[in-house]
């Protein structure tokens, strides 16, 4: 695991010393940029469940029941949209922390990065110093917040159905879960404040829902 030892800073930050000058070469980040779930229709099904357990809709006695049925239905296509984007970024999280654990294998592998592992800090510490290093490169995300979805990666194992959420987790709950759950795992590492520094890195982003 990354220890980050033999630091520098720069500005407010500590980044970590590389010996040598040259550019390395890390495994290509390969990304899900689409949520792509199997029955789209089921997924709009358990929506309209969700509102009608739940009893979101507040009653109305002006409201016609055509009034009543469009906000049900936008309610739902709302819930349907924020699922969709949880899963999207549960994917990219999954995918993130993938990339991690190959950086991890290429860093034990170069005898000039090796020295920066540590075995003793395994099996989480330290791994947020590459989430940070897909932020100081610019990775384009297309929106999605790389440590939301670490967080929701992190959170949970697979991504559950839609009818295991609330709609208060759906609209209000999910990111400040995520949040906590990503700022708790990247906290396990002593050195959480250190970095690696952006100009000696270099890798690719692939959009696997392209292939």
């Amino acid at each position: 695991m990354l220890g980050l030892r033999n630091s520098m800073m720069v500005g407010d930050r500590k980044f970590v010393e590389i010996p040598g000058g040259r550019l390395h070469e890390l495994p290509p980040l390969l990304v899900r940029m689409s949520a792509s779930v199997k029955r789209l229709d089921r997924v709009m099904e358990m929506a309209e469940q969700l509102v009608e357990q739940e009893d979101i809709l507040p009653p109305d006695p002006l409201a016609t029941p055509l009034d009543f049925e469009r906000r049900r239905m936008d309610l739902a296509v709302n819930l349907s949209e924020q699922y969709l984007n949880f899963v999207l970024h549960w994917k990219w999280g999954d995918d993130v922390l993938e990339w991690i654990r190959q950086c991890e294998t290429t860093f034990g592998t170069q005898s000039d990065l090796r020295n920066l592992l540590r075995a003793d800090l395994w099996p989480h510490a330290g791994r947020s110093s590459f989430v940070t290093l897909l932020e100081d490169k610019h990775v384009d995300t297309h929106g999605v917040g790389i440590e939301k979805a670490v967080g929701m990666r992190l959170t949970f194992r697979q991504p559950p159905p839609l009818k295991c959420f609330s709609d208060q987790f759906l609209l209000y709950l999910n990111s400040s879960i995520a949040d906590t759950a990503y700022h708790t795992w990247a906290g396990m590492s002593p050195d959480s404040a250190s970095s690696l520094p952006p100009e000696r890195f270099h890798f690719d982003v692939v959009n696997m829902s392209l292939q």
